[in-house]
């Protein structure tokens, strides 16, 4: 499961998740991106769940990239606990995920074989997926002689 090794704040607050992603909206690694549609909190185990489909369906071929990562806590109280007696201890992370992000990354695979391997992989996560591919880089310069 991903988690930090250290953090700064044992716990946090759950925050707002506003407006689109302006960092990671772009596919940088691989070939074909799954990019989130709506806002969300992706926890530790969905990610691996999503990794281990992706993987298993590429039959270990080609490579995969997981642009997000939990550093998030998430703190739950005891069952059965009455109310008061301050804040519950972390429980699990979570990644915090914006329209926009680009979560998965794959290159090397044929683009049928990525578009099922994304399929499998959005169906583990909690929110809206689409799949893209890397639109073709075009030289100003070249263009422009």
């Amino acid at each position: 499961m991903l988690m930090p090794k250290r953090v700064k704040y044992r716990k946090t607050q759950r925050g707002v998740i506003k407006g689109k992603a302006n960092k990671g909206n772009t596919i940088t690694f691989g070939e074909f991106g799954l990019v989130a549609m709506e806002p969300g909190w992706i926890k530790s185990n969905q990610i691996e769940a999503a990794r281990v489909a992706m993987t298993r369906r590429t039959s270990r071929g080609g490579k995969v990239w997981i642009k997000i990562f939990p550093d998030k806590p998430i703190t739950q109280k005891p069952a059965e606990t009455r109310m008061g007696s301050g804040k519950g201890a972390p429980e699990y992370w979570v990644a915090v995920v914006k329209p926009g992000r680009v979560m998965f990354e794959i290159a090397g695979v044929p683009e049928d074989e990525a578009r099922e391997a994304f399929r499998l992989a959005s169906h583990k996560l909690p929110i809206k997926c689409k799949i893209v591919k890397k639109e073709k880089e075009t030289d100003g310069e070249a263009n422009e002689g």
